[in-house]
């Protein structure tokens, strides 16, 4: 559809309209008479001002003159008196000058100057720096001096600083003298005038005057020269007025302060009373004229009302159309009611506007809600609005929901009355339904969610087989400690706890026995811990206790023991006593800066320390074990390093025939070179090297290097029989081993391998005895090191059935004073003999233990009282130096 056009307006700007015409006229009148007016009133003022300027500047001139003239006047009769006087003496001099400053006058001294040279002066005081002046030899006043002497005239000076100090205008007067031989020249008298007082006595100073003044000195020639006083107010159109002095003459000027335009005050009170008549002659005319505008202007808008009323009207029938709603209204005082065809739909009721009362609508409204909804408007409308939702029962049996919402107003002289609408909300109640049910079934979702939640996050947070919080939850535990971190005089406690034996209750028993055995161990914590603390599983059998306590760790120590008893009780598990005990390591933490980590480290460490010392106990850590374990891990370093470097290196111990002392062979022992602490034994790196797995890498070194030096010293002649070196549980478990040694190309009988007693007998390990077995085929002997400190039976020497055995030191050293160790070694070798096994004895620190072991039928000795251990040259220079003993 097109929408009706609008009534056109006048686009014109407001002040081109006719009705504005005359006032525009009017203001161009009074406007150009105004300025006329100002302008010659402008003139006029300024004319005054210059007037009054003048004036001001001619008295102040002839006040400088008068002052100026009067001073000089009184020197020239003090001239005169010089002419018939020209000896006068100084104290005449002083009583006459002392008259003339009697009278009012701006004199500040009188210098008499006799052949140009000051030699009287009134008053002293102050001037004395002027005495005994020559003109001839003053540069400044020179000039001055002697233009007096050569015209005969007064010559004014200055303002010049003066040489007694101070400045001022100085009056030099020239005195001639009558002698016999005609006018002569005497001398010249200055009068000095002092600058400041001449100009106050002038009115130059005076504060109350409003006027810039400057003043000029012309000279002789009438050339103009900077002012002396005051600023240059050439550019200022100042007025000017001569003062005629004795020699030349000075120009004093004067302008107003801050120019001529601000000087003429009431020119602005002129112009203010043109602006007022010109008001007063406009505000009539504007005024009328802007009347006349509003009333075109009110016309206009009353047009626009009725159209855009018109328009409203249109639109809103048009809403009610299209938004189905329906309107109704209710004369309270009657009761009669007007509904429109919508809200006869509404109500299943003909649209054909026909009266309606309250009756109609009660009919139609559900039964159920007829009563709440009287009740609502009955209360709402005292109140001035009414709402209300109901539901409608139309005839054919069809449900509606009805929304009402209405308004009471009056009318002048008329009853009261509501108006009201009502539409359909059968669709909105229909929906809000829906989405009521669809919340429910979202809540109900959420629910569940979140359970779920809790329980994949409890899941993530706990171990699975015992309940307890995992590692996850430990290092939220530690970072929440850290962020807080620990109060003055409390400790953070955390025990690290690790199952014993657990791995053989696995082996032996099964998985489900050590899962058992492990949820044992959380139900103990749980039982022993207490409330605050914390207890977690951080890997497959160990466990962490968190605890705080204050002040001191009775409570830990209290609490690692009572675990460790409960853990030593046994387990049944299906008819099996299951015995697992349990090794703890503590550690504390009191800064305020708690670090996690060095927390975790450090109960790690003490719980090492724990096992090592035997397992089933508890350990601190400590400083001295923080050090300990710094310097395990600077050797284990080191030895890395050394491996790389190949600083260890093999020395060897001769054995001996025990009965010719023949050397029949050597035993390779490993040493490290170390580059700063030099040689060192096996006993300070063992133990290291053993934790680091490289004892089986020393193994292979030694073996190396010990058939390198047989293949030298068979070249050398030296006919070194064999060398033994030792070999650990790593190198035998070794599969690769045998593979290595064939590599090798070893002449039986050549090398011996060194096993520890604990290594083989009586263990039962398949790989072990494969590798012994394929050793002795390649002609590689074994033999039993520090035989009489394990185990081993008489089963296992016939099983092993090694070539030789070694006594240990432990028992060779008491033989000399113990006959029951006597007897026992004679028990061993005579195992050996009847097995058919050489018998090494080790130890031998004397050579009273070397006969007694020779005659208790040992085969071969090894000890310091024989050799020394030696470096691969020493035992040559060694072996080299007995040939000839044996050759004898």
């Amino acid at each position: 559809m097109t929408a009706k056009p609008m009534p056109t307006q006048d686009s014109r700007p407001s002040w081109l309209k006719p009705i504005f015409i005359p006032a525009i006229i009017a203001l161009v009148v009074v406007l150009a008479g105004a300025m006329l007016l100002d302008r010659q009133n402008s003139v006029l003022s300024q004319a005054r001002v210059r007037a009054t300027v003048a004036s001001d500047v001619s008295l102040l001139r002839a006040k400088l003159e008068g002052n100026i003239n009067g001073n000089f006047q009184l020197v020239r009769g003090l001239v005169s008196t010089l002419s018939t006087e020209p000896d006068m003496s100084e104290t005449r001099f002083s009583i006459l000058v002392a008259k003339l400053f009697e009278e009012r006058s701006q004199l500040r001294s009188v210098a008499a100057a006799r052949d140009l040279v000051v030699h009287l002066m009134y008053p002293l005081a102050g001037n004395m720096p002027a005495m005994g002046l020559d003109y001839r030899r003053n540069a400044e006043q020179r000039d001055a001096v002697l233009r007096a002497r050569d015209t005969g005239k007064l010559v004014l000076a200055g303002p010049i600083e003066l040489v007694q100090g101070g400045s001022g205008f100085l009056g030099r007067f020239p005195v001639f003298v009558d002698t016999p031989a005609g006018e002569q020249f005497w001398g010249v008298v200055s009068a000095v005038v002092d600058e400041q007082r001449l100009y106050a006595d002038s009115g130059l100073l005076d504060a109350s005057q409003d006027l810039d003044i400057s003043i000029t000195s012309t000279g002789s020639t009438d050339a103009a020269m900077p002012p002396f006083f005051g600023s240059d107010l050439t550019a200022a159109d100042p007025v000017t007025a001569d003062v005629m002095l004795p020699s030349g003459k000075w120009v004093i000027a004067a302008a107003p302060k801050g120019g001529w335009g601000a000087a003429s005050n009431d020119l602005w009170l002129f112009r203010l009373g043109l602006a007022s008549a010109a008001a007063l002659i406009m505000l009539p005319i504007v005024t009328i004229g802007r009347l006349l505008v509003e009333r075109q202007q009110h016309s206009r808008l009353q047009a626009q009302r009725e159209i855009e009323l018109a328009r409203v009207s249109r639109r809103l029938s048009l809403a009610l159309d299209v938004s189905k709603v329906g309107v109704w209204e209710l004369d309270l005082a009657s009761g009669e009611e007007s509904w429109d065809d919508r809200t006869n739909e509404l109500y299943g009721l003909p649209a054909d506007s026909g009266p309606r009362n309250h009756d109609n609508w009660k009919a139609a409204v559900h039964p159920d809600d007829q009563a709440r909804a009287e009740a609502d408007f009955r209360r709402m409308i005292r109140t001035g609005r009414y709402e209300s939702d109901y539901r409608v029962l139309l005839p054919s049996g069809q449900l509606r929901y009805v929304r009402s919402i209405a308004a009471l107003y009056r009318e002048p002289n008329e009853p009261e009355r509501v108006v009201g609408v009502n539409w359909d909300v059968t669709a909105d109640v229909t929906r809000s339904e829906d989405l009521r049910r669809a919340n429910m079934l979202t809540d109900a979702r959420n629910r569940e969610l979140e359970a779920a939640r809790v329980r994949i996050e409890h899941n993530a947070l706990h171990d699975s087989l015992t309940g307890l919080p995992n590692r996850r939850y430990l290092d939220e535990k530690l970072r929440l400690h850290a962020e807080r971190g620990q109060q003055s005089g409390s400790a953070l406690n955390l025990l690290h706890i690790d199952l014993d034996r657990f791995k053989q209750i696995n082996d032996t028993l099964g998985h489900a026995a050590g899962d058992a055995m492990l949820r044992h161990m959380s139900a103990v914590l749980r039982q022993t811990c207490g409330d605050t603390d914390f207890v977690a599983r951080v890997g497959g059998d160990e466990f962490v206790v968190l605890t705080t306590t204050r002040d001191n760790d009775d409570y830990v120590r209290t609490l690692a023991e009572l675990i460790i008893a409960q853990m030593r009780q046994p387990l049944d598990y299906q008819g099996h006593q299951c015995r697992c005990g349990v090794s703890v390591g503590i550690a504390s933490e009191c800064d305020s800066a708690l670090d996690a980590k060095r927390l975790l480290i450090n109960a790690d460490i003490a719980l090492y320390r724990a096992k090592a010392r035997g397992r089933n106990r508890y350990e601190y850590f400590s400083e001295v074990l923080q050090a300990e374990v710094v310097k395990t891990k600077r050797v284990a370093d080191e030895i890395l390093s050394g491996l790389e470097r190949q600083e260890f290196v093999a020395w060897f111990q001769p054995q001996f025939d025990a009965h010719t002392l023949a050397v029949v062979g050597v035993e390779a022992l490993a040493r490290w070179n170390h580059p700063t602490e030099g040689l060192k034994t096996p006993d300070s790196f063992l133990s290291i090297a053993e934790d680091l797995n490289v004892m089986a890498t020393i193994d292979r070194m030694m073996l190396e290097q010990s058939l390198a030096c047989l293949e030298r010293w068979d070249r050398m002649g030296l006919g070194m029989p064999r060398v033994s070196v030792n070999v650990s549980l790593r190198r035998l478990h070794d599969a690769e081993l045998i593979t290595g040694m064939r590599k090798l190309d070893i002449a039986p009988g050549r090398i011996s391998f060194e096993l520890v007693e604990s290594i083989y007998l009586d263990d039962s390990d398949e790989i072990v005895g494969w590798n012994i077995d394929q050793l002795k085929e390649l002609g590689v002997d074994v033999e039993i090191d520090d035989f009489g400190t394990g185990y081993a039976s008489i089963v296992s020497l016939q099983k092993l059935r090694p070539t030789r055995l070694k006594i240990d030191r432990q028992l060779v050293m008491p033989i000399l004073n113990d006959l029951q160790q006597r007897q026992l070694l004679t028990s061993i070798i005579d195992i050996g003999k009847s097995m058919g096994i050489e018998v090494i004895a080790e130890g031998v620190e004397t050579m009273e233990h070397a006969a007694i072991l020779r005659d208790l039928g040992c085969d071969i000795l090894q000890g310091y009282a024989l050799s020394r251990p030696l470096s691969a040259a020493g035992l040559e220079a060694f072996l080299t130096q007995r040939q000839p003993l044996a050759a004898s």
